[in-house]
């Protein structure tokens, strides 16, 4: 005989693409984003056990609040939008115990005409896609803001040396190299400032721009230190980050080499490769902020 029973479980409508026109005056605002919503609750088992729905808050229902609550609520910031969900959803519904809320805001940019940026159109920003999340977990609330795809690049300025070697290392050591990855990063938000109320805005493009030139300014003698230093100039920066993870994937340049052409390269052309690739992950706390492994469950990259 062979037992078994229901584990972690939750559901919901994903990737809800939800673009909010604002219009109150003749210059327009947009608003693009990518929400997903997933529910929790324990008396939710019969409808995985039994097929019963009598507590399933359909998923459709979650698609047409999201959509709804653009109009109704606006969209301030994606934290505050999902926070509005997250409280609609465990307030409306007594069952629901908890859930997942997350969104992806896509960067739009005025279009210039003659000089001038327009009242209402708009092209695509090229930077990184801003991430929100908010989790309702055993009756606590956590709220993180991120961001992923940041294609970063510094052609000197970094070094790579005093790995331990075997007969299996071929690496050669280098003191001036191409160093480039793609930032994912997360940051949990302190409790106390979330219920304080927080610019989340404001504070994005900060920690973004502090990402950035601390990437840009920081010496490099390995990409985990690079890593650090920015979770830490972060966390400096501003009082409400309790902590901030990164996923950042070495993306290599290679040296070509021209010699067969009777050509020197004296670091000037490179073979980008996509693959394999160094895939370097670390957290940084700032000390003294209590732990909240609640914040992190099933987020994407941070399991």
């Amino acid at each position: 005989m062979v037992s078994v029973s229901l584990g972690a479980n939750k559901y919901g409508k994903a990737e809800n693409r939800v673009v909010r026109i604002v219009r109150d005056t003749p210059r327009h605002e947009i608003i693009d984003l990518n929400v997903s919503s997933q529910l929790r609750g324990a008396a939710l088992v019969d409808s995985y056990l039994e097929g019963d729905n009598a507590l399933v808050v359909a998923t459709d229902t979650q698609k047409n609040t999201i959509f709804a609550f653009a109009k109704e609520h606006g969209i301030a910031s994606p934290e505050d939008f999902l926070l509005t969900l997250s409280r609609h959803f465990t307030g409306e519904f007594d069952w629901i115990e908890g859930g997942l809320w997350q969104a992806e805001q896509y960067e739009w940019e005025r279009i210039a005409v003659d000089g001038a940026p327009h009242d209402h159109s708009f092209v695509r920003a090229g930077r990184g896609t801003r991430l929100a999340a908010v989790q309702v977990v055993d009756g606590e609330t956590h709220v993180t803001g991120g961001v992923k795809d940041l294609v970063v690049l510094k052609s000197t300025g970094s070094e790579f040396a005093g790995f331990p070697r075997d007969k299996y290392t071929t690496l050669i050591e280098t003191d001036d190299r191409i160093m480039a990855t793609s930032v994912t990063g997360r940051w949990r938000f302190m409790p106390e400032a979330v219920e304080a109320g927080i610019d989340y805005n404001g504070l994005y493009a900060e920690v973004s721009a502090v990402l950035l030139s601390t990437f840009a300014t920081v010496h490099s003698l390995a990409l985990q230190q690079t890593l650090f230093e920015m979770g830490k100039a972060a966390i400096e920066a501003r009082p409400e980050i309790a902590e901030v993870r990164f996923a950042m994937p070495n993306k290599h340049h290679f040296t070509y080499d021209l010699a067969p052409f009777g050509l020197e390269n004296p670091g000037e052309v490179f073979y980008a490769a996509d693959r394999p690739y160094g895939l370097i992950e670390g957290t940084v706390v700032r000390d003294g902020a209590a732990p909240a492994p609640g914040a992190w469950l099933d987020l994407p990259t941070f399991v």
